[in-house]
């Protein structure tokens, strides 16, 4: 009613709905609002198929009585009740966002059965598209060759898989995230040792045209990494040598110093980044032993043997090298793999965690995440019963198993990539993973492009996992996974500890 400007143009970053339309008209009563446009963009591109709405605190969403606008008890006992129904919307309208922004409509819709959150998510969307003709695109508009093509959207719940969350990661992407912390493409050294004031706070991003290093190398191992860094530090002085002022002899060199200074410049940041990055990655590995800590973790996720297990669980919860977030994730991934064991030795492992230091508030988490994601609530396939599993990927882990595995700190697959193997097989089964379309066409539909959505959470491994799907099937199918955060072990314990910790 009193406009401050001559006129204003507005720009929402995703759909706006007729009932704000309204209220805008209406509080707009000298016409200074020129225009009004919608660009879908509710969503952080992290990789070139990664998606995140960077919404924390999405898993006692899902865990809600009544998905969507549910209130969710915090506690075993009920104690104090909080409403969920902005978070769910924020999920829905990035969600949204997303196939708007991809410019898709999908031809099946499918969600995991086990979850009442990804079927509300699943119907939710579907009921959008239906309604509202700003997502009749050619339905299921895929990215092959003229066009053509089928698009799956498929919505998963991080509860299927809470051993990838809290697993110690070799990735380069991954292993920041989890050691030091990647957020909004940004890392903290504040506080690591002889690291420089300008290297306080670096950027770390995939984006085309900003760190082409990264670009190449997020996906790396550890060791991949250590290599890469030599090289690029030995290219860097070889350059940095070829233009020192002592070899500037005549203005031509002098005009093509300066041309080639502010490229220089910026590669000097970049080389002094990483290599700041990969000797505190190193230093946090030897300090935290986390190479025998992460072997045994792979063995806790890939193999059953209970009693070798407990008797090497309980010499680490002993150790004084072990660190205390290391000792609570492992008896975690202990309780995890035997809840439904003959021997129960969870009691024990839980005295045995108290023992080494572990906090009774953070011991109380493996309770927690027995609730959260034990056997009665999440659906099969986390340690190898899962029901999408053909022949072929039956005998390729045999082949794996016999043949023995290159890298101890790499063998744990996400639940997620058997999910995925499957739907582009056209062999997802409609029993784990019903379709709301024809269900018929969304059981054999072979997709060539997969959207998939986890509420709850992703991981880097996970999107490590799908990039290398991605270059292996390029020119068949092509998949972009998104969520509702990107979770490292700290995060997902956080959000464990806000819905059954009081």
């Amino acid at each position: 009613s009193d406009p401050r400007f001559s006129e204003y143009h507005l720009y929402f970053s995703g759909i706006v709905s007729p009932s704000l339309l309204n209220l805008l008209a209406e509080n707009d009563p000298h016409e200074r609002v020129r225009q009004v446009q919608e660009f879908y963009a509710d969503f952080l591109p992290i990789n070139g198929d990664l998606l995140s709405l960077n919404c924390r605190n999405t898993l006692p969403m899902t865990t809600t009585s009544s998905s969507g606008g549910a209130a969710s008890s915090r506690g075993p006992g009920g104690g104090g009740r909080e409403n969920y129904a902005a978070l769910y919307e924020r999920n829905l309208m990035g969600l949204q966002s997303m196939l708007l922004a991809l410019k898709r409509q999908p031809a099946a819709i499918r969600y995991q059965r086990s979850s009442k959150a990804a079927k509300k998510l699943a119907s939710d969307i579907n009921e959008s598209i239906r309604s509202d003709q700003i997502f009749h695109f050619r339905r299921g508009s895929g990215r092959l060759a003229g066009g053509a093509g089928n698009m799956l959207l498929l919505i998963l719940d991080r509860k299927d898989d809470p051993v990838t969350p809290l697993l110690s990661q070799w990735t380069y992407q991954a292993m920041v995230h989890e050691l030091l912390g990647l957020n909004n493409s940004r890392v903290l050294l504040r506080g690591v040792p002889n690291v420089s004031k300008d290297l306080e706070e670096v950027v770390l991003s995939s984006a085309p045209g900003h760190d082409s290093f990264f670009q190449s190398h997020r996906n790396s191992n550890f060791g991949e990494l250590g290599e890469a860094i030599q090289k690029l530090l030995r290219d860097y002085q070889a350059q940095s040598k070829e233009h020192q002022v002592s070899n500037l002899k005549s203005i031509e060199d002098m005009q093509q110093f300066l041309d080639k200074y502010p490229e220089l410049r910026s590669q000097s940041h970049t080389v002094s980044k990483h290599v700041a990055i990969m000797g505190e990655l190193a230093r946090l590995v030897e300090v935290c032993s986390l190479m025998d800590v992460s072997a045994f973790e792979q063995d806790l996720a890939c193999a059953d043997d209970q009693g070798g297990h407990l008797k090497e669980l309980m010499a680490k919860l002993d150790s004084a090298t072990v660190k205390i977030p290391d000792k609570l994730r492992l008896g975690m991934l202990y309780a995890l793999r035997y809840e439904t064991a003959t021997t129960n030795a969870i009691p024990a492992v839980k005295e045995a965690m108290k023992r080494g230091g572990v906090p009774p508030d953070n011991v109380a988490l493996v309770d927690a995440v027995l609730n959260y994601a034990g056997t009665k609530s999440r659906g099969p396939g986390l340690y190898g019963t899962n029901t999408n599993k053909d022949v072929t990927s039956i005998m390729k882990s045999f082949m794996t198993t016999v043949q023995g595995v290159s890298n101890v700190y790499s063998q744990h697959s996400p639940v997620l990539m058997d999910t995925v193997e499957a739907a582009a097989r056209g062999k997802l089964r409609s029993d784990t993973h019903p379709s709301l379309h024809n269900k018929e066409m969304g059981a054999t539909m072979l997709p060539s492009e997969i959207l998939i959505f986890m509420v709850g959470g992703v991981t880097y491994e996970e999107s490590t996992k799908v990039n290398q799907f991605n270059d292996a099937n390029a020119g068949k199918v092509r998949v972009v996974l998104g969520g509702s955060t990107v979770h490292n072990s700290t995060s997902f314990l956080e959000e464990l500890k806000l819905m059954y910790v009081q």
